[in-house]
């Protein structure tokens, strides 16, 4: 690929945690300058499980969809091109009151028989296309999060967990995908981060790159870096992204 590339019609999509951000944490100035130069050689594009708002927490507080072409937070179930809303898609209306009940009742009882070193607050949370579970919770500070993120290394509490949900329910058609450092998604078959892809099918790129660290079966970058539709690239943390973005397009 030319270092001195430019061309429009290619699309560049960024993991967010770990890739664009470290996980939780704001942009570093030298990452948001690097994307405002890609974006005048490519179209780039955001892709999360987080919502919207947590992204744009992340983004300074800006309005990520004037940052990006596109912006997919929650995998894509909600899209944004050019700053314009295009679609939202609703899990409590796919899944039905009775199924999201007996799927939260199970993580309930579930996460009250495991002993970790804290539990906070916000175990369940509700997004548009996905149900967020986390063993920690999501009021916990940035110092439990590394903690939970350390001690689920060495004993495994989410992949465990995902196990015994997929044992519990395979008719409900559901996918389990672990990302960031205290939680992990679930949501119906499909609805991983490729649902992005029906978005900029018919755009015609000539190609199009994902960025991501979570590039392992089960991690939740791991469908769209491995799908046929896309380069995948698999990177470490913001400042390999950087050095990856610099060789491929500067």
């Amino acid at each position: 690929m030319a270092a001195s590339m430019n061309d429009r019609n290619i699309l560049c999509l960024f993991d967010v945690d770990g890739t664009v951000t470290p996980s939780r944490l704001v942009i570093q100035p030298e990452m948001r300058e690097l994307m405002a130069e890609l974006r005048k050689k490519v179209k780039i594009g955001l892709v999360g499980g987080s919502d919207q708002c947590k992204v744009e927490e992340q983004m300074g507080g800006e309005d990520v969809t004037k940052l990006y072409d596109y912006f997919f937070p929650e995998n894509g179930l909600v899209a944004y091109k050019d700053g314009k809303l295009l679609a939202i898609q609703n899990i409590k209306k796919f899944l039905g009151e009775d199924s999201i009940q007996e799927l939260i009742d199970f993580c309930l009882s579930y996460m009250s028989n495991i002993k970790i070193p804290k539990k906070r607050g916000t175990f369940i949370e509700f997004r548009h296309g996905l149900i967020n579970v986390s063993p920690i919770g999501r009021n916990c500070t940035q110092e439990e999060r590394i903690e939970f993120f350390e001690y689920d290394k060495v004993h495994n509490v989410r992949g465990k967990f995902v196990e015994a949900l997929k044992e519990k329910f395979p008719h409900l058609g559901l996918q389990y995908s672990i990302g960031g450092q205290i939680s992990f998604d679930v949501f119906p078959k499909g609805w991983d981060k490729t649902f992005c892809l029906r978005h900029v099918e018919a755009e015609g790129f000539k190609e199009i790159h994902f960025f991501g660290d979570k590039c392992y079966e089960g991690g939740n970058d791991w469908e769209i870096y491995q799908d046929s539709r896309t380069i995948g690239h698999k990177v470490t943390c913001p400042e390999d992204t950087m050095k990856l973005l610099r060789e491929l397009f500067f």
